[in-house]
């Protein structure tokens, strides 16, 4: 039989736990449907003993496709949760990184089902960039539109994009660029992926370079990747000629030196 005192424990945790879903709820309600909060409510009871019972604070971004929010696990580990919106999506755009991926050759055609196929993709994706040594947000779980990961920052504070945090000095310019190449040339070459956005946009700094935002990252063998690795490049050689670098590789050799063939002529117009 259980004491007076255990009860009385029992009822205060009941209360919290409501009062922990109540958060969550009154934070997201009015953006992700009734199938997103099924998820969370999942995640918070039954996933991952590093995720159980995480305590969500906040929001740390809001975007088109996705809202990041900040929380803490019961042992204070810091998490960011993804959320994928499920509706006022960009049906078209997304299905241009996912027609073509042989990972998704059997999908039905509907917003849910394509909002599920992006999350899918960017746990993938994460996945196998840290597989090969690309520093990425390490993924935990995956639950339909949500993605729960690691925080990148410290102390709540999330680490800054480079668009926000260039490098101080010319050296580490010069430093940093051939560590974003160096990615690209990982990425392409023993992950067989491109990132197809890849900028200062997506680039966190936080002890070195991390990238982030890689649902739309396509494999090798997608018919615009060529073209994506071709932009991504071109992103990277605007940011760092408008830093100051000089004696940057043209995009054509930098092209050549990743993938091993000088770019098509077709290609290079289109970027």
């Amino acid at each position: 039989m259980k004491r007076i005192e255990d009860l009385e424990v029992e009822k205060i945790d009941k209360r919290r736990e409501k009062r922990k879903k109540s958060e969550w709820l009154q934070a997201v309600e009015s953006v992700f449907d009734g199938y997103t909060l099924k998820a969370l409510f999942d995640l918070i009871d039954f996933g991952p003993e590093e995720i159980k019972g995480m305590d969500f604070r906040g929001v740390i971004s809001s975007g088109k496709e996705a809202n990041v929010y900040y929380a803490l696990s019961l042992q204070g580990e810091e998490l960011a949760i993804k959320i994928y919106r499920t509706v006022a999506v960009e049906f078209k755009r997304m299905e241009a990184y996912i027609i073509g991926d042989p990972r998704f050759k059997k999908r039905r055609k509907s917003t849910h089902a394509l909002i599920y196929d992006w999350a899918r993709k960017e746990f993938a994706n994460l996945t196998k960039m840290e597989e090969v040594g690309i520093r990425v947000p390490h993924p935990i779980v995956l639950k339909r539109n949500v993605l729960v990961m690691e925080f990148i920052g410290e102390d709540s504070l999330a680490a800054p994009l480079l668009k926000d945090s260039p490098p101080e000095t010319y050296k580490k310019a010069k430093k940093l660029f051939k560590i974003l190449i160096g990615f690209v040339k990982t990425l392409y070459n023993k992950a067989n992926l491109v990132h197809a956005d890849l900028s200062e946009w997506n680039i966190m700094v936080f002890k070195g370079p991390v990238i982030i935002d890689v649902s739309q990252a396509v494999l090798k063998v997608h018919p615009n990747a060529e073209r994506f690795l071709l932009r991504d490049l071109k992103n990277l050689l605007r940011y760092f000629s408008h830093l100051g670098l000089e004696d940057l590789p043209s995009l054509e050799e930098l092209y050549e030196e990743i993938s091993g063939n000088p770019p098509s002529e077709k290609d290079l117009v289109e970027v």
